[in-house]
This record gives C-alpha cells, structure tokens and sequence, in this order.
C-alpha cells in the first residue's frame, strides 16, 4: 500500500470538506456556557462554550451578531445554533455560531432587561425628569383599546369620583406587532392637542408577550417626551413594564389609575370648605390685628396731637404756677417771721418807747439830740418830744 504524503493545507483542507459536508455538524444546536468571551472593535464575537467535561471554541460574525437581543455575559447557559467547521490556518475545528439564545431564561426577558438598564443609565427614569400630577384636572386623554374592559373599569370610576371631569378617549393598539407604534401615534396626537391636563395609558392584563408593546423603546420616548404627565395603568399590580418606569406615575391596574387622576368630589368639596374657612380665619385675624393697629395708632395721635400737648402743657405751667406759689408763699411766711423778729427787735431798741414811760426827748432844729447841758448854751431854740406828740422850745 503506498501512502501519499501530503502538506499540512492539504490535510486541513480534506478534514474541513469532511466537516463541512457532514449532515449533522453543518447545522447543530449546541448548549453550554459562554466562556471566554471577548466582544471584538469589528463587531465580532469569540468566545466558548463549555460543559463539565469540554469545550469548543466559537464566532460569531458582525452580520450575525447585530440581531442578539440580549447581553451576552461569561457565565451565561446559551443555545447556540451554526455550523462546525475547521479554521486551514490553526487546523482547528470551531462552532460559527448564526443564532444565540438564552438557554433558561426566557429571550423576551432578557430583551426586556437590557433595554431596562439601557433606558436607566440614559436617565430616562430619573425623578427629576417626571412631571407634577395636576392635583385637579378637569380633561383627561385616555390611550387605551376603546374595545378591552380597561377602558370600562376607567370611565366607570372617574365617573363615581368627579362627574365633572371630561374624558377622551384615543384608541390605541396595546398588544401586537403594530402596537407600540400605535401608543405612540396616539401619545403625540394627544400633545398636539391643547387643553388636556393628563394622559392615561393604560390595558388590562396579560402576559409578558402580549404586554410587549409597552416595553418598546419607541413607546419609552414617547412617554419622556410628553408634555403632558403620564400615568400608566398596565396589566395587573405584579405587572412592570418599561413604559411605568419612564411615566410619571405608575399605578398597578387600570382602576388603580383612574383613582390616582381624579380625585373624589366630596374631598375636593371638603378641601374648599377647608380652604373657605381657612382664609375666613385669615381674614378675620388680619381685620382684627389691623383694628388693633389702628386704635394703638389712634392713642399714639391722640396722646402726641397738638390739643393735648398744649394741654399738657398749660398743666404743667400750672402746675409751676402752684409751685412758684407755694414757693413764694413759704419765703412771705419765712420773710414776714424774720420781719417781725427784726421789728420785735427794733421796737426793743427804739428810744421812743422810754417816752410812754414819762420820759422826753430833747433834740435840736437838726433833730440832733441833745444829751449835754452845756449844749443848750448854744442853743435858741429847742424841740421837746413827749409820748404824744412835739412841742418846740425858745431858749432865753
């Protein structure tokens, strides 16, 4: 038997025709988890998949890759649909993976999550960003199906808590390949319109896949873009889906919505009647501090005006004038006693008194007394004075 010697291309080529025009391993469904993994700048992906036991290295191509419809993560079980074939230049043989899914957990799921954490970390679910609920509207847009007992349960309870608020309602899709869209026509229909102070978006239950338009991004931005606040009523109160993330206010079932919009008549009733008597209060404090007021100024007018400043002036001149009188009174009643004193003391020394005694007083024409004989030698004439009276005198 003669063997024939063959290059190392040659033989790679011949196992790769081997592998490629083998029944089974050009179209096999193999399950693992992703090891490996490293997400190429090409596009690109290569990773492996292991058991147990082994592993078998993969790629999957840009053109395949794009339609992955959830992150890929080591450690992840996978189904992964391809083709086994050799790589000529390593001679080695690889799974070229066309289909990746989760192998577990279900691809709506995870589609689901993905778009969850991308639509967080854009900030699309930021309270910031979510608008004030109007605490009283007066018009609110309902998106809904007008056929599905949503719609029903809403009016049915807007109705019973405020007949004065207007409903419109704009039929929308909610489940189905065309939904999403049709939420979104509606949702700018309605901010295209002016006059509505909110917006419910509501559908009743169901399961993840017929609640799906709701998670769609289209419909995420079309709530965030809204101008008019948002409350979202889906499914039931275990239900969440990526438009109550982005809304400005979830509630857990469409009923639960409507109640959330509209408050009851009586409440508002009793907030006015709350209000009224508030401000009735109000009022009636700020009069009577104002009379209050009012008289303090009166009293400080009155007490400052010129009438009473000259008042209290000519009470206080008066009332010097007493003082001066009783001053002068005193110092008259001071004076009088020292006069009397002096005058008790003049009369003590007064040489006329001796003349009620019997006695004279001689003087001359100068009313110089004479109190020397040998005067009266000089003199012609004399002036006697006796207790009552005067009496002149010739000298011979």
């Amino acid at each position: 038997m003669i063997i024939k010697t063959l290059s190392v291309s040659e033989i790679n080529n011949y196992v790769k025709k081997l592998f490629d025009y083998d029944y089974i391993l050009k179209n096999v469904s193999i399950k693992g988890e992703i090891s490996n993994l490293k997400m190429h700048s090409s596009g690109h992906i290569y990773f492996s998949l292991k058991d147990e036991n082994s592993k078998i290295n993969c790629i999957m191509f840009k053109t395949d890759a794009k339609y992955i419809k959830f992150d890929l993560e080591n450690g992840i079980n996978v189904l992964v649909k391809g083709r086994i074939s050799v790589y000529n230049k390593e001679g080695t043989y690889q799974l070229y993976a066309n289909e990746i899914k989760p192998d577990g957990i279900g691809e709506l799921y995870l589609s689901y999550e993905k778009l969850k954490n991308k639509l967080a970390s854009e900030g699309l679910f930021d309270e910031r960003y979510k608008l004030n609920i109007p605490k009283y509207p007066q018009k609110i847009a309902v998106i809904t199906s007008p056929t599905g007992a949503a719609i029903r349960d809403i009016i049915n309870v807007i109705k019973r808590r405020n007949t004065n608020v207007e409903i419109c309602i704009f039929g929308a899709l909610v489940q189905g390949m065309n939904g999403a869209q049709s939420i979104v026509n509606a949702i700018e229909k309605v901010n295209s319109i002016k006059g509505y102070d909110m917006i419910i978006l509501s559908r009743g239950g169901g399961s993840l896949e017929e609640l799906w338009c709701f998670n769609e991004e289209i419909v995420a931005y079309s709530i965030f873009n809204s101008k008019i606040p948002i409350i979202t009523g889906v499914g039931h109160e275990t239900d969440f889906t990526i438009a109550d993330f982005v809304s400005d206010l979830r509630a857990p079932t469409p009923s639960a919505a409507a109640e959330l919009a509209v408050p009851m008549k009586t409440d508002l009733e009793n907030d006015i009647k709350n209000i009224r008597n508030h401000l009735t209060n109000m009022i009636n404090n700020i009069i009577n501090y104002q009379k209050e007021n009012l008289n303090s100024k009166k009293n400080t007018i009155k007490l400052y005006s010129p009438e009473n400043y000259i008042a209290n002036e000519m009470l206080k001149i008066e009332n010097y004038n007493k003082s001066i009188e009783n001053i002068i009174k005193r110092k008259t009643i001071i004076e009088k006693s020292k006069l009397e004193g002096l005058n008790s003391l003049l009369n003590a020394h007064n040489p006329l008194n001796v003349l009620n005694k019997g006695y004279s007083l001689v003087t001359d024409n100068k009313n110089k007394v004479v109190s020397d004989v040998s005067y009266l030698n000089s003199l012609d004439e004399i002036n006697i004075t006796v207790k009552n009276g005067t009496t002149k005198l010739k000298i011979n």
